[in-house]
């Protein structure tokens, strides 16, 4: 059975898609960029979007009765990797060990022409 999962404290879906959608004791995160929840504007500069990004999939763990430790799977996709050791930082103080699994990837674009997007999969016990 699945559940969807949706907060005002994160941005509306910008398409046909749910902020979480949880089946079971596992939520299914969409990928969140570093838009405002208020005014959908984009954060402006790398490290704003990235800590937006980690605000955004926080507050959408909170709504479905987690936190972001609850992570087991994370994947980061950078318009540049040269921000890759940026990112980790600002990871590491949204998440603690022992850390999730992870994939960083490199795309072309984002949408919006964000710099980064992180979506998440949550085990919540």
């Amino acid at each position: 059975m699945r559940k969807i999962i949706s907060t005002d404290q994160a941005p509306a879906a910008i398409g046909p898609y749910s902020q979480a959608v949880q089946a079971g004791n596992t939520v299914y995160m969409s990928g969140q960029i570093g838009l405002d929840p208020v005014s959908m504007t984009l954060a402006d500069g790398l490290e704003a979007q990235a800590v937006r990004v980690f605000e955004n999939l926080k507050a959408v763990a909170a709504a479905a009765g987690g936190s972001l430790n609850d992570a087991a799977r994370v994947t980061i996709y950078l318009t540049d990797l040269a921000n890759f050791a940026k990112v980790n930082e600002l990871m590491a103080q949204y998440f603690s060990q022992p850390y999730p699994a992870r994939a960083t990837v490199g795309v072309k674009e984002l949408p919006r022409g964000a710099l980064v997007e992180v979506d998440a999969v949550l085990v919540i016990e």
